[in-house]
C-alpha cells in the first residue's frame, strides 16, 4: 500500500507530525520533492524537531527513510541534521538518496541571495537557500546529479562549463566576486564522501518495494497553494507540491498510490507574499500567531512570522481537490480554545459578485472574505483522544469544515505531540 501525505494550504499545515503518527506502521517513508527551504516541526519522546532535509519516518528504528529524486539535496544541511539527530538522543537513520536527486551547490545559495537583493522591494520571499537556482539549472540541464559528484573527469569538466556561465552573471549582473572552479571542486569531493554511505538508485529499489507490497509513504513539502503550476504563481515554490508529482519524485508508478492524505490547517496560515484572502491583521493576528501551533506561527526554516487568518473554504476545498484527497487531516484544532467565536470564509467577493471557486492568483489579489460565524467553545481540548468527548461547538466545527470542502475528515490533531490525535468516522 501506498499512501501520499500533503498539504492542501500554503504548507506548515502539520504534515511531519501526520506522517510521523502514520509512519508507526510503515516499511518506508520517502520525500520527493522540495529540498531544505521548508521544515516539518515533530514533537515526541526524544523532543521537538525541525526536519529540513530528512523524511519524517526518522524517529523510527525499522523505518526505511529515502530522499527522493525530485528533491534538490542540501549535502551539507542533511550531514548537519543527521548529527543533530544522534547528539539527541535518536538513534541513527536507516536513510537512502537518489543517485538521481540534483544537488544544491554553494553558488545557488549566492545566487539565491544575489536576486533578493537585486529585486530589494520586489521580493519573492525566498529563504535563500539555493532552491529556486537549484531547479532552475535541473531544467537549464547544468545541475549536479548526486551521481555525477562521483566522476571526476566529467565533474571537472562540467564545472569548468558552469563557471564560464556564472561567472558572467557575476561580473556583469550581480557585480559579486566570480567563482573559483577548483574551490567548487574541493566542496564536489567533500559532498561525494559524506554522501557515499547513503547513495541508492532509487528506481530499482522502489520497484522491489512495490512488488514486496512494503507499506510506503510519500511526504510532500509546503502545500497545494504554493504548487509551481496550480499555487498562486509567481509566490510559489519551485517543485511541484502535488500528489500527482510524487510518482515522478519517488520513481513510482502513479497508479500504485492508493491513498492521499491531505493536512488541512483548522485556521490559515502563510509565509512569503503572495495573496491571503483570509488574512487577519494587528492585535487579533497577533493573539492567533502567539497561540498558534507548538510555541506560535514561526517558520520552521526562516524563523519569520506567518501570516495568519481565519479558515479558508474556498482555498482549502480548491487545495484538497487538486491534491486528489481521500482523506483529509485537519491539524491545530487546539488553539482556537480561547474563541468565543470563529469566523469561516466561504466565499470570495470579487468585483461585486461572490464566488466559491478558488480563482487565479490575478484574482486572489481583488478578492474580499466572505464570512461565516461558528459559536466557539472557549476551553482547552488537549488530552482529549474521542471524537465524542469533544466540546458540541467543536464538533459542529469540525463538521462544518468537512461539509465546506466537500473531502471526509478521518484524523484530528488537537496537541503538539505524536499522541494528540483523534480518529474520526466521516460523515460524507
Amino acid at each position: 500500500m501506498i499512501k501520499a501525505i500533503v498539504g492542501a494550504n500554503w504548507g506548515d499545515e502539520g504534515k511531519g507530525k501526520i506522517t510521523d503518527v502514520l509512519a508507526t506502521k510503515a516499511d518506508i517513508v520517502v520525500r520527493f520533492q522540495g529540498g531544505s527551504n521548508a521544515g516539518h516541526t515533530i514533537v515526541n519522546n526524544y523532543g521537538k524537531f525541525a526536519l529540513h532535509m530528512l523524511p519524517s519516518g526518522v524517529f523510527s528504528e525499522n523505518i526505511v527513510n529515502v530522499i527522493g529524486n525530485g528533491v534538490v539535496l542540501n549535502i551539507p544541511k542533511l550531514i548537519e541534521e543527521i548529527d543533530f539527530l544522534l547528539e539527541r538522543g535518536v538513534p541513527m537513520p536507516r536513510l537512502l538518496v537518489s543517485d538521481r536527486a540534483h544537488v544544491v551547490m554553494p553558488y545557488h545559495i549566492l545566487f539565491d541571495i544575489y536576486e533578493e537583493e537585486r529585486l530589494a522591494g520586489k521580493l519573492f520571499g525566498s529563504t535563500k537557500s539555493g532552491i529556486a537556482p537549484a531547479y532552475s539549472d535541473k531544467y537549464l540541464k547544468i545541475g549536479f546529479q548526486v551521481c555525477e559528484l562521483f566522476d571526476d573527469d566529467y565533474l571537472r569538466e562540467k564545472l569548468k562549463q558552469v563557471c564560464e556561465q556564472k561567472n558572467i552573471l557575476l561580473e556583469h549582473l550581480y557585480k559579486k566576486p566570480l567563482l573559483d572552479e577548483e574551490e567548487l571542486y574541493r566542496a564536489c569531493c567533500d559532498y561525494r564522501e559524506k554522501i557515499k554511505p547513503y547513495i541508492c538508485n532509487l528506481s530499482t529499489y522502489m520497484y522491489d518495494a512495490v512488488k514486496l507490497k512494503k507499506k510506503i509513504l510519500l511526504e510532500g513539502q509546503l502545500g497545494a497553494l504554493k504548487d509551481t503550476d496550480h499555487g498562486i504563481y509567481p509566490m510559489v515554490t519551485s517543485s511541484s507540491t502535488l500528489a500527482a508529482f510524487a510518482a515522478v519524485g519517488a520513481g513510482i508508478p502513479p497508479y500504485e498510490i492508493k491513498e492521499i492524505v491531505t493536512v488541512v490547517k483548522a485556521y490559515s496560515s502563510a509565509v512569503g507574499s503572495g495573496p491571503f484572502v483570509s488574512e487577519i491583521f494587528g492585535d487579533e493576528a497577533e493573539e492567533l500567531r502567539r497561540r498558534g501551533g507548538d510555541g506560535g506561527e514561526y517558520g520552521a526554516t526562516t524563523g519569520r512570522p506567518r501570516r495568519v487568518g481565519w479558515f479558508d473554504a474556498v482555498a482549502t476545498r480548491y487545495g484538497c481537490r487538486i491534491q486528489g484527497a481521500t482523506e483529509v487531516a485537519l491539524t491545530v484544532l487546539d488553539p482556537l480554545g480561547y474563541l468565543t467565536e470563529i469566523p469561516i470564509c466561504v466565499g470570495y467577493e470579487i468585483a461585486g459578485e461572490i464566488t466559491e471557486d478558488f480563482p487565479n492568483t490575478s484574482d486572489c489579489y481583488k478578492a474580499n472574505p466572505v464570512f461565516k460565524k461558528m459559536k466557539g467553545w472557549n476551553c482547552d481540548i488537549r488530552g482529549i483522544h474521542c471524537f465524542d468527548e469533544l466540546p458540541e461547538e467543536t464538533r459542529e466545527y469540525v463538521d462544518e469544515i468537512e461539509r465546506l470542502i466537500g473531502f471526509p475528515i478521518t484524523i484530528l490533531s488537537n496537541g503538539p505531540s505524536r499522541n494528540d490525535i483523534i480518529y474520526r468516522t466521516a460523515k460524507l
